[in-house]
């Protein structure tokens, strides 16, 4: 089951440098939040802060192992989000129009 998250969302969510570090370090592997703590040198509460937010946009997903999370990149949604903002730089189809009087 999968939620539409808004691009909006997304963007916001790595307009961070930190998050971007934090995917940047998970890369397509699983990691305990105990190695990330470790590997960005940050305490445990502020990563979860912002594991949350990467979560909350589709960008990484969880899972539980009696009580430590292993959080992993969700590669579709960083790929569907490359690809939206790749589009951004391509030329809108082009209309003829009437010119109008001013």
């Amino acid at each position: 089951m999968s939620v539409e998250v808004p691009v909006s969302q997304r963007l916001k969510a790595i307009a961070d440098e930190t998050r971007i570090s934090i995917i940047r370090h998970l890369g397509a592997e699983e990691r305990c939040v105990c190695e990330l703590t470790e590997a960005l040198g940050m305490g445990q509460s502020l990563l979860s802060f912002h594991l949350r937010i990467l979560k909350e946009a589709g960008l990484v997903s969880d899972r539980r192992e009696g009580r430590w999370s292993y959080y992993v990149v969700n590669m579709e949604a960083v790929r569907e989000l490359a690809t939206t903002v790749n589009a951004l730089s391509a030329p809108l189809p082009t209309r003829v129009r009437k010119r109008r009087s001013c």
